[in-house]
């Protein structure tokens, strides 16, 4: 005789369902710091609970988009984990936009709550002029953000503790990560709740995760997609994340934190770790408890990589490859490959299917430069409400990166060049055709070319080549740089100018940036971004 079994809907297979079997099985144990504050599994548990029960009974639902603006704390983790518990798909949003950003991220994304905090609320009040579906706002700490702002707190405080009876499907999305395109344009890649989980399960497999992993940190602004997948780890083994401060990153204090809580895995963006590695007591520090570096988001130089690996004997060196829509890793380089294959981003993470294609899909052999196409259970859904976007990046079955590379005869890859136009400063993303397009809206200039130019600091800065439209009348920098302020996030803004006669241009009349990165001494570094 034969027994039906019920179909559980996903039960158990979502980011909540993960908080809920840890806060039974370890309450006690601390699922999270920051700045000298934690919470334990349980608190987090009952937390979330209560956030996701608020924001219900202002009207929030499944499906329903709840866009999260602040700087980093644990009010940012407990908003991301209530909206996925409730159903709702979470928005981070980047607080280094500015208002217009802002509510073009909002207004796209058809947002009905937001959560932000004092530094942000005055941002956020502006950014909804422009995005009137938004009917509810929490602010943390208290703070106007708008029409029915509301204390973040007090809404935990007066909302139900008990048990929220709601069934979210795996395949439900739980983020919409907002990334640029070549258009301009930001586009939302829908990350869903089996896209990252499968992601985890994979990465921790992948790198041999074993119990004393049990205290990581992320040193990347919540809204990114490196914070956003590397909560998960931790959380999946229930062990604690060190949530580090939004602002100018102080490499002194970095040692402290990992002095004081015992950091096993440190993430951190090259930039970061060049000013680690030249704090002057940093061989006299007690970091035997670190057991893994990793980077990632930016190009590192080789000098870089080898100052880290004699600074962090004990630890293993981990690069991180990938880009946001395959939630994001999908190479890791790691051990001692991290010298013997030093510039390369490594080799396929578990559960990531390649190839390396030419423009019409067919295979190139070894050691030929095509792009890398992905399948895999961690690739995004979709673009939000953007189906024409979604049927290009998916063409022929594979997802494709838009990144150019080579494999070596070991199966090792190596990056060439970006087929999308995007430079990687700091670890943040600017796409080219964006600040292109501001520039070009400016009354003095006739046509602008963004290229990237080595950095020391960035790894790569965005410098802006312009010709005028009146060569007699040709604009300054200071009058350029005011404008790109005015109508861009500072990060996007170009470090440097050029003002030229013209454009260097090939007959069909494409702009010829790989001769303006040459003119303007452009260098090769180790890629390696996460986006």
């Amino acid at each position: 005789m034969s027994v039906a079994i019920p179909k559980l809907q996903g039960r158990g297979m979502t980011l909540g369902d993960q908080l809920a079997r840890h806060a039974r099985s370890i309450p006690d144990a601390t699922a999270l710091r920051f700045d000298g504050a934690g919470l334990t599994y349980a608190a987090l548990d009952q937390r979330v609970t209560r956030l996701a029960r608020a924001l219900g009974e202002r009207g929030v639902g499944a499906g329903d988009r709840i866009a999260v603006l602040a700087l980093n704390g644990l009010e940012v983790v407990e908003s991301f984990l209530a909206g996925v518990r409730l159903g709702a798909i979470v928005v981070p949003v980047n607080f280094r936009l500015v208002a217009d950003e802002v509510a073009y991220v909002l207004a796209d994304s058809g947002a009905v709550a937001v959560v932000t905090d004092p530094a942000m609320a005055p941002l956020m009040a502006k950014a909804r002029e422009q995005a009137p579906g938004v009917t509810t706002a929490l602010v943390i700490g208290g703070g106007n953000a708008g029409p029915g702002s509301e204390d973040y707190e007090a809404a935990i405080s007066a909302a139900d503790a008990g048990p929220l009876d709601v069934v979210v499907d795996e395949d439900a999305p739980a983020f919409i990560m907002y990334t640029s395109g070549t258009t301009g344009r930001p586009k939302g890649a829908v990350l869903t709740h089996r896209n990252l989980l499968m992601h985890v399960f994979s990465h921790v497999t992948h790198l041999g995760w074993d119990p004393a992993d049990r205290v990581g940190s992320y040193a990347a602004p919540l809204f990114h997609i490196a914070a956003v997948a590397g909560l998960l780890p931790n959380m999946l083994i229930g062990g604690c994340l060190v949530i580090t401060r939004s602002g100018g990153f102080d490499p002194v204090e970095m040692l402290d934190l990992m002095e004081s809580e015992g950091i096993t895995s440190l993430f951190l963006v090259p930039a970061m770790w060049a000013a680690v590695v030249a704090v002057p007591d940093v061989a006299e520090r007690d970091l035997s408890r670190l057991k893994r570096i990793s980077w990632g988001a930016a190009p590192a130089s080789t000098t870089l990589l080898r100052t880290m690996l004699d600074t962090f004997p004990q630890a293993e060196m981990v690069t991180a490859f990938g880009q946001t829509e395959c939630s994001p890793v999908t190479c890791f380089l790691r051990g001692e490959d991290a010298l013997r294959k030093i510039g390369s981003v490594g080799t396929p993470m578990l559960n990531v299917e390649v190839r390396v294609v030419d423009e019409a899909m067919n295979d190139v052999p070894r050691g030929e430069v095509g792009e890398i196409v992905y399948r895999s259970p961690m690739v995004m859904k979709e673009y939000w409400n953007k189906p024409e976007e979604t049927s290009i990046a998916f063409e022929g079955g594979w997802f494709h990166s838009g990144d150019l590379v080579r494999e070596d005869d070991d199966g090792y890859f190596f990056v060439v060049d970006r087929k999308k136009d995007m430079i990687i400063s700091g670890g943040e993303n600017i796409y080219c055709a964006e600040v292109e397009d501001v520039l070009a809206a400016h009354p003095k200039v006739g046509e602008v070319a963004l290229i990237g130019v080595p950095d020391t600091k960035y790894g790569e800065a965005p410098l802006a080549v312009v010709a005028p439209r009146d060569p007699a009348d040709p604009p300054t920098t200071e009058e350029l740089a005011a404008w790109c302020r005015e109508k861009l996030a500072r990060y996007k803004n170009p470090r440097e100018y050029s003002i030229v006669g013209a454009l260097p241009r090939n007959p069909s009349g494409k702009v010829l940036k790989t001769a303006l990165r040459q003119e303007h001494s452009a260098g090769s570094l180790v890629a390696a971004p996460v986006v």
